[in-house]
C-alpha cells in the first residue's frame, strides 16, 4: 500500500508531524522532490527536530528512510543532519539513496545567492539552497547524478565541459571569482566517499516492497501552490509538489498510489514571494504568528516570519484538487482558540465579479478576499482525542471548512505531539 502525504497550500502546513504520526505504520518513507531547502518541523519523545533533506520517519527503528530519485540531494547537509540527530540520542536512521538522484553543486547555492542578490528588490525570495539552479541543470542535461561519482573518466570528461559554461556567467554576469575544476573534483570524491554505503537502485526495491505488500509512504515537500505547473508561477519552487509525480520521484507505477493524505492548515501561512489573497498584517497578523505552530510561524530552513493569513476555503479547494486528495488532514486548529470570531475566505472578487475557483497568477494579483465570520470557541482544544468532545463553535468551523473546499477532514490536528491528533 502507497500512501502520499502532500500540502494543498503554500507549504508550511504541518506534514511532517502527519507523516511522523503515519510512519508509525509504515516500512518505507520516501522524498521524492525538492531540497533542502524547505524543512520540516517534528515533536516527539527525543525532542524538537527541523528536517529538510530526511524523511520525517526517521525516528522509527523499523523504517527504511528513502531519498528518491526526484530529490535534489545535497550530500554535505543530508550527512550533518544523521549527525544532528543521533547527536540527541535517536538511533541511527537505516538510509538508501537513488542511484539516480543528482547532486546540488557547491556552484548551485553559489548561483542562486549571487542571482538573488542581482535581482535585487525583484527577487524571487529564495531560501539560496540551490534549489533552482540545480533543476535547471537538471533539465538542461548538465547536472550530476549520484551514479556518476564512481566513473572517474566520466566525472574528468564532463567538470571541464560544466565549468566552461558556468565560468563564463560567473565572470561576465556576476563578475565572482570562477570554479576551480581540480577542486570541484576533489569535492566530488568527498561526497562520493560518504554516500557510497546508502546507494542503491531506489525503483527495484520498492518495487519488491509493493510486491511483498510493504506499507510505502511518499513524503512531499511545499504544497500545491508551490508547484511550477499548477502554483502561483513564476514565485514557485523547481519541481512538482503534487502526489502524482511521486510516482516518478520514487520510480513506482502511478496506480499504485492509494491514498493521498492532502494536508490543510486551519489558517493560511506562506513564506516567500507571491499572491497571497487572504493576507493579513500588523497586530492581527502579529498575534497569528506568536501564537501559530509550535513556537510561532518562523520557517523551519530560514527563520524568516511566516506571512499570514484567513483559511482560504478557494485556494485549499483548488490544492486538494490537483493533489487527488482522499483524506485532508486539518492541523494547528488549536491555535485559533483565542479569537472571538474567525473569518474565512470563501470567495475572490476579480475585476467585480465573485468567483470560488482558484484563478491564473496574472489574475490572482487582483483578486480580493471574501470573507465570512464564523464565532470562536474561546478555549483550549489541545488534549482532547473524541471529536465529539469538541466545542460545538470548533465543530462547526471544521465542518464548515470540510464543506467549502468538498473533502473530507479525516484527521484534526490540535497540538504539535505526535499523538495530538482526533481521527473522525
Amino acid at each position: 500500500m502507497v500512501k502520499a502525504v502532500v500540502g494543498a497550500n503554500w507549504g508550511d502546513e504541518g506534514k511532517g508531524k502527519i507523516t511522523d504520526m503515519l510512519a508509525e505504520k509504515a516500512d518505507f518513507i520516501v522524498r521524492f522532490q525538492g531540497g533542502a531547502n524547505a524543512g520540516h518541523t517534528i515533536v516527539n519523545d527525543y525532542g524538537k527536530f527541523a528536517l529538510h533533506t530526511l524523511p520525517s520517519g526517521v525516528f522509527y527503528d523499523h523504517t527504511t528512510s528513502v531519498i528518491g530519485n526526484g530529490v535534489a540531494l545535497n550530500i554535505p547537509v543530508l550527512f550533518n543532519e544523521i549527525k544532528s540527530i543521533t547527536d540527541k540520542g535517536v538511533p541511527k536512521p537505516k538510509i538508501v539513496v537513488s542511484n539516480r538522484a543528482q547532486i546540488v553543486m557547491p556552484y548551485h547555492i553559489l548561483f542562486d545567492e549571487y542571482e538573488e542578490e542581482r535581482l535585487g528588490k525583484a527577487s524571487f525570495g529564495s531560501t539560496k539552497s540551490g534549489i533552482a539552479p540545480f533543476y535547471s541543470d537538471k533539465y538542461a542535461k548538465i547536472g550530476f547524478q549520484v551514479s556518476e561519482l564512481f566513473d572517474d573518466d566520466l566525472l574528468k570528461e564532463k567538470i571541464p565541459r560544466v565549468c566552461a559554461q558556468k565560468n563564463v556567467i560567473l565572470e561576465h554576469l556576476y563578475k565572482k571569482p570562477p570554479i576551480d575544476e581540480a577542486e570541484l573534483l576533489n569535492t566530488l570524491h568527498e561526497y562520493r566517499d560518504m554516500v557510497a554505503p546508502y546507494v542503491t537502485d531506489v525503483s527495484l526495491l520498492l518495487d519488491q516492497a509493493i510486491k511483498d505488500g510493504k506499507t510505502i509512504l511518499l513524503e512531499g515537500q511545499l504544497g500545491t501552490l508551490k508547484d511550477p505547473d499548477h502554483g502561483i508561477y513564476p514565485m514557485v519552487t523547481s519541481s512538482s509538489t503534487l502526489a502524482a509525480y511521486g510516482a516518478i520521484g520514487a520510480g513506482i507505477p502511478p496506480y499504485e498510489i492509494k491514498q493521498i493524505v492532502t494536508v490543510v492548515k486551519a489558517y493560511s501561512s506562506a513564506v516567500g514571494a507571491g499572491a497571497f489573497v487572504s493576507e493579513i498584517f500588523g497586530d492581527e497578523a502579529d498575534e497569528l504568528r506568536r501564537r501559530g505552530g509550535d513556537g510561532g510561524e518562523f520557517g523551519a530552513t530560514t527563520g524568516r516570519p511566516r506571512r499570514m493569513g484567513w483559511f482560504d476555503c478557494v485556494a485549499t479547494k483548488y490544492g486538494c484538487r490537483l493533489q487527488g486528495t482522499t483524506d485532508v488532514a486539518f492541523t494547528v486548529l488549536d491555535v485559533l482558540g483565542y479569537l472571538d470570531e474567525i473569518p474565512v475566505c470563501t470567495g475572490y472578487e476579480i475585476d467585480g465579479e465573485v468567483t470560488t475557483e482558484f484563478p491564473v497568477t496574472s489574475k490572482l494579483e487582483k483578486a480580493k478576499p471574501v470573507l465570512e465570520k464564523l464565532p470562536g470557541w474561546k478555549c483550549e482544544i489541545r488534549g482532547i482525542t473524541n471529536y465529539a468532545d469538541l466545542p460545538e463553535n470548533c465543530r462547526k468551523y471544521i465542518e464548515f471548512v470540510e464543506e467549502h473546499i468538498g473533502y473530507p477532514i479525516t484527521m484534526v490536528s490540535n497540538g504539535p505531539g505526535r499523538h495530538d491528533i482526533i481521527l473522525r
